[in-house]
């Protein structure tokens, strides 16, 4: 079995960690014993391009379990658990490309190796592995029925290859399943990306002032837990409808600009290139931190901040000092890739749960329905993320109402008024 991992050694404290994060996931187990049974997913095969984490880890086992065969590469260089990865290779057999620090080169070596699967269906997070086959091996998406999304930068990046025409294949949204967005964007991205900081820093919250950058899902959560430490938040958008709700919900909203003079800590989640940039920097007060928390190291404007520094220096694990020509400091968080991860270890379990239900769901929809679909952007099917919101209901031990024959009636009938 081809595979590229840092050490198999460390494959017993990824089967350990892995085993803890299981206990947290008991939508993802109830969906691997139905698999079991019934073998949906047997002689599929898929090439996935995720975060190898404990919590992809418990996914891979659910889809082995359904029938397929998985071969899986890491959707960020810096995301890499290398003990999962190794765990994964010597105990459950599934090809890993995946070095947590690898390089650019070696980063889409690994996908490309994925994609030696020949799959038919394409897992991603980010839209890197399909970009990668629709640009160098094409040849290959004769064998694809469809694919997935994670993310919402991967799925803007989908959605454009639809408009033009150039889309190769139908991919289906797991971002935006209700059951992913509202938990794993909002409530996942909030406590992870602050306990990368934390991690990184250790730097009170408290008392300072945090600057997020995007108030879409996961910009909500991440200012919501920065609220939460006691932090002076404020919120720079460029959608008017964002900027509106951000300033209801109590936050300071102003161009990021002049967020730059205040702001202690700067924290992007928008999805679009440089965020923060030159005039941000140049604004910036000394020993400010900056850190993204979005899919791509793009947002935060870095050949910028390079050439405006006189001096770079690793100042501890995950932060890199840069001194500007003018004596200021400004600090950079994990080289400006997705902080949760860089830092700390992405989100909780539980949330990646839902996420990851939806991921095989998905996939079992795709093996049965993929002669039906076309070449666009398709969202979860509203049965699926009912399923998945049920199944965690359950899990937690709370039951909620039915509504009875009378009340169906009702909402179906149009002849009753006041």
């Amino acid at each position: 079995m081809k595979a590229h991992v840092k050490d198999l050694a460390l494959a017993p404290e990824g089967r350990r960690r892995t085993q803890w994060a299981e206990l947290q996931m008991p939508v993802l187990r109830s969906i691997r014993e139905r698999f079991s049974r019934e073998q949906p997913l047997r002689g599929v095969r898929i090439s996935a391009c995720l975060h190898v984490t404990t919590e992809t880890a418990v996914l891979m086992q659910t889809l082995k379990a359904g029938g397929a065969q998985v071969h899986l590469c890491a959707s960020n260089p810096l995301s890499t658990q290398d003990d999962v990865a190794a765990y994964l290779v010597k105990d459950l057999q599934v090809p890993v490309f995946a070095i947590k620090g690898e390089d650019h080169k070696t980063y889409y070596r690994h996908i490309r190796q994925c994609l030696g699967l020949r799959p038919h269906i394409t897992m991603d997070d980010g839209a890197d592995l399909v970009s990668t086959l629709h640009k160098e091996l094409r040849g290959l998406m004769k064998d694809v029925w469809a694919g997935t999304e994670e993310t919402t930068t991967g799925v803007i990046r989908l959605k454009a290859m639809a408009q033009r025409g150039v889309l190769g294949y139908p991919i289906v949204a797991v971002n935006d399943a209700l059951t992913k967005h509202l938990f794993d964007n909002r409530y996942g991205t909030g406590q992870s990306t602050l306990d990368g900081i934390l991690r990184a820093t250790n730097r009170l919250m408290a008392g300072a002032v945090v600057v997020v950058a995007g108030y879409g899902w996961c910009g909500r959560g991440v200012a919501m837990r920065a609220r939460g430490m006691g932090a002076r938040v404020i919120v720079t958008e460029v959608e008017p409808l964002r900027a509106l709700e951000a300033t209801m919900d109590g936050y300071q909203v102003m161009p990021i600009r002049e967020a730059a003079r205040v702001g202690d800590i700067f924290i992007t989640v928008t999805g679009d290139i440089n965020v923060l940039s030159k005039e941000c920097f140049q604004r910036m007060k000394d020993g400010a931190i900056v850190a993204n928390s979005g899919h791509f190291n793009v947002e935060i404007d870095l050949p910028a901040l390079r050439a405006m520094s006189k001096r770079v220096r690793r100042i501890r694990p995950q932060v890199e000092e840069f001194t500007l020509k003018d004596g200021r400091r400004i600090y950079l968080l994990g080289e400006g890739r997705l902080v949760n991860l860089a830092a700390a270890e992405g989100h909780p379990s539980q949330v990646m749960d839902m996420s990851f239900a939806n991921q095989a769901l998905c996939a079992e929809f795709i093996a049965r329905h993929h002669e039906t679909l076309k070449p666009q952007v398709y969202p979860v099917p509203r049965e699926i993320d009912s399923q998945v919101a049920a199944l965690k209901l359950k899990s937690m031990g709370i039951r909620i109402d039915r509504l009875s024959a009378e009340q169906r009636r009702y909402l179906r009938s149009w002849e009753m008024g006041t």
